[in-house]
């Protein structure tokens, strides 16, 4: 008999809209590997002032051309980071809880149910809807509240909201029958906490995040840019793919570029955010001539672009909550793409240190990433291959055919 698996991440709704995403690839493979999973998520698009409508009701349903089924549940609208968003989490938490209880009266209750974080609201939902239908509810973790918000200087150590969600974060990982994590140190952060006891090991989990090389390999022979940049092959072109936005410190690649003494290098940036202006300002200003921003673009130009790329580079703010590992979507691209990757800050669970697939700096400093940047465009064609090969090997690890496969082993051992 098939297993119904309940899969609850409040932002799963740009997933149905792009038919692509960590969870409707989980759900694809589930499907295919004989489970009937479903998709819940908020009504309301993620930085977007998109909508599915429910028609006042608390959900609609509606499924993909492959038969995946997503479950829309009613959320207040929002815009930015304010108080607006905090509504829409804490509407779709409590819609969700009610919302599940109809849909189990008409299609059958889960066999399963996988809550996924961004915020934990979302997990704190599936697990009391899990004790509700007395069945066994996986935490997912895709970011460490509180500990993101700390690293970051959103919250202090011990802010009251901070020592609140401390407890709720040990509540979830204590509760849920099963934990995964996309960070590949995650006990290491438990251990920090000094929860070992209350949380033990075995219970612990890491799936991270991965792409679709079919999809990958459709859209990077389908979708292609036509930019002098790109196919210019005078150039060593370093790519950046990711929002442009002050978290992102992209302020630190123009002190790169002004380091890089290679007339070959170039660092192509694609990407739209609200330090785009400020950015353009500076590198004319300062006549920054080896950045060249290129605007957003679609995701399904990405392969193309992470292809024709001699080196990718996964660039972020050098935070302590980094330390635990990455999950960065674009890495997994990377990969796919099979060129070298840079990483140009420090973590101790870096899959491109383990595969060798290019350099991790743990001394992010403007000096050394040039110094990264030039020695790679300057190795020979072996070492260069060499990285090129491990960056695919990588890609092979991280498809979701495999990364599913983790999944079901998880579930089927609950």
């Amino acid at each position: 008999m098939k297993k119904n698996i309940w899969i609850m991440n409040h932002y799963a709704t740009g997933m149905f809209l792009d038919r692509g995403g960590r969870h409707y690839w989980f759900a694809e493979n589930l499907r295919k590997n004989g489970y009937d999973p479903v998709i819940f998520c908020a009504s309301t698009v993620h930085n977007s002032d998109k909508k599915i409508e429910t028609d006042g009701r608390k959900y609609v349903e509606k499924a993909t051309e492959t038969g995946t089924k997503f479950v829309f549940v009613e959320a207040t609208p929002y815009k930015g980071n304010g108080v607006s968003r905090v509504k829409n989490m804490l509407s779709f938490a409590l819609n969700l809880y009610s919302a599940a209880k109809i849909y189990a009266k008409e299609h059958g209750k889960p066999d399963i149910i996988l809550a996924s974080s961004v915020h934990p609201l979302t997990i704190v939902t599936g697990i009391l809807l899990g004790k509700y239908f007395k069945v066994p509810c996986i935490a997912e973790v895709r970011d460490l509240w509180p500990e993101t918000l700390i690293a970051c200087g959103i919250a202090g150590k011990y802010n009251p909201a901070t020592l609140c969600l401390r407890r709720l974060e040990k509540w979830i990982y204590k509760t849920a029958d099963a934990v995964i994590f996309t960070m590949g140190g995650a006990y290491d952060y438990i251990a920090e906490q000094h929860w070992e006891k209350d949380i033990p090991r075995k219970k612990i989990h890491y799936i991270n995040n991965g792409t679709d090389l079919n999809i990958f390999k459709h859209n990077r022979d389908n979708f292609s840019v036509d930019d002098a940049d790109l196919s210019d092959k005078n150039t060593f072109k370093v790519v950046y793919a990711g929002s442009v936005r002050s978290a992102n410190n992209l302020g630190m690649l123009l002190d790169t570029a002004k380091k890089i003494k290679d007339d070959r290098v170039k660092i192509l940036i694609w990407g739209d955010g609200d330090e785009l202006p400020a950015l353009k300002a500076r590198q004319e200003n300062e006549k920054i001539r080896n950045v060249v921003f290129k605007g957003r673009v679609g995701k399904k130009y990405i392969p193309y672009i992470s292809s024709c790329a001699d080196l990718n580079i996964v660039h972020l703010s050098p935070v302590s909550v980094l330390m635990f590992g990455i999950s960065s979507n674009k890495l997994f691209d990377y990969f796919a793409a099979g060129k070298p990757v840079l990483s140009d800050f420090p973590s101790r669970y870096n899959p491109i240190e383990e595969y060798d697939a290019g350099i991790v700096l743990d001394d992010p400093s403007p000096e050394n990433v040039a110094a990264a940047i030039e020695h790679i465009a300057n190795i020979d064609e072996k070492a260069y291959m060499r990285y090129s090969e491990n960056a695919t090997k990588a890609s092979l690890d991280f498809t979701f055919e495999r990364l599913t496969e983790k999944l079901i082993d998880i579930i089927e051992n609950l």
